[in-house]
């Protein structure tokens, strides 16, 4: 979880969106204050300002920090002394919505903490980097599932060559809920994902192919190089893909497929990836996230499980908090992401240098990593699977 950064007090919160009805704003506010080295203060909580200040009290925030929307926010905590005005703040709100809100933030000097994708579209991604490196704010994306200890300990591994050469990434996201046109029913979370106009260029593959995707990246460090993609939308009438995949061929000869699904009956969350290296391979599975799965000929095959003993390494005990055997999942994955975005956090406020492109947490390169995935793959599918370019110039390994 980090090493604590000089700071003798909580960071002070902001949130962006969950109000009443929403899912990730709740997990976000969860998350952040899990090591207790955070307290939520402050919320800009819906884009109806009424909704916004009604939904204050399910957070514990003041009226008098409860505001109609997040440029209100943003005057209001900048005439604050700086002692008192958020340190950070959280964006959950649906896509479409982030690059403003983020640019905003970051334009008047407080660190943020974005949901994924980070953008709507791959040009505001770039123009954000550029705004994140120029005011020196810390930038995280709350790609959470890079916060499981066993993922960690597997990136860990790739890094210490104990699997080899990396030859083949299999990466899979398969849920069902979409199934049927839940969209038209104004089910909330399924009518903004499926929406254009909200969501962006691709439905499915841009909600949880870029997990996929980024799952892969983060543990093995290969740079891809080029992508072929076939995104389907088998619902009639949807506007977005529900189903996708993808071919990658990365910089060392590897290949990579990315696999999405949100019309698989009885899938519910099963995001899993599998590693195959010259010296061993790897398994791991979202749905079972405390145990991982290592392979390597000749040999009977090894569990490894959360917190199992001296064989994980520092990243993965670092980030564990409970003793082995006792499940842990989604809400601590993320808070590890928090935690380490907070050591920046805690480094920047103190006046310490960081390394806003090479952290434990996923930032804003990751972001516009995650958005050039979601271009390329649209663009490569409607070209019927024609190969495209996939690294860019901010692909960090």
């Amino acid at each position: 979880m980090g090493v604590n950064a000089p700071l003798n007090r909580k960071l002070r919160m902001g949130l962006i969106g969950g109000g009443q009805g929403a899912f990730i704003g709740r997990v976000h506010a969860t998350a952040a204050i899990l090591d207790n080295r955070a307290q939520l203060v402050a919320g800009a909580l819906s884009s109806d300002p009424a909704r916004a200040k009604a939904s204050a009290a399910d957070y514990d925030i003041r009226p008098d920090r409860a505001y109609g929307s997040y440029r209100e926010m943003i005057d209001a905590e900048l005439k604050l002394p700086e002692g008192e005005r958020v340190d950070f703040v959280s964006i959950a709100t649906p896509n479409h919505t982030h690059f403003e809100i983020a640019k905003a933030f970051a334009e008047a000097g407080f660190n943020v903490l974005c949901d994924k994708p980070m953008t709507f579209d791959l040009e505001q991604a770039e123009q954000l980097a550029k705004i994140v490196e120029k005011s020196g704010v810390v930038f995280a994306v709350t790609h959470n599932y890079t916060g499981y200890p066993l993922v960690r300990q597997a990136r860990d591994m790739v890094k210490a060559g104990e699997l080899g050469e990396i030859q083949a990434v299999r990466a899979f996201y398969i849920q069902g809920w979409l199934r049927t046109r839940l969209e038209v029913s104004d089910q909330k979370q399924a009518a903004w994902r499926t929406d254009p106009s909200k969501s962006g260029a691709a439905g499915c593959f841009g909600d949880i192919g870029t997990h996929a995707y980024n799952l892969g990246r983060f543990i093995t460090g290969l740079i891809p190089e080029t992508i072929s993609c076939q995104l389907k939308v088998f619902e009639a009438g949807r506007k977005l893909d529900d189903y996708g995949t993808a071919m990658i061929r990365y910089s060392n000869g590897a290949l990579g497929t990315v696999t999405a699904s949100q019309i698989s009956h009885g899938r519910e969350n099963d995001l899993w990836i599998e590693i195959d290296g010259t010296k061993g391979a790897i398994e791991w599975h979202q749905e079972e996230p405390n145990k991982m799965i290592v392979r390597r000929n000749g040999e009977p095959h090894q569990i490894y499980t959360r917190a199992g003993g001296p064989y994980l390494g520092p990243t993965a005990a670092a980030s564990s908090r409970l003793p082995s055997g006792h499940p842990e999942a989604f809400l601590e994955a993320f808070a590890n992401i928090y935690t380490a975005a907070y050591d920046d956090i805690a480094r920047r406020a103190s006046g310490q240098p960081f390394d806003w492109l090479n952290s434990l947490y996923p930032n804003v390169a990751d972001g516009v990593d995650g958005m050039n995935f979601i271009t390329q793959c649209v663009a490569s599918s409607v070209d019927n699977g024609a190969w495209k370019p996939l690294k860019h110039a901010l692909c960090r390994p």
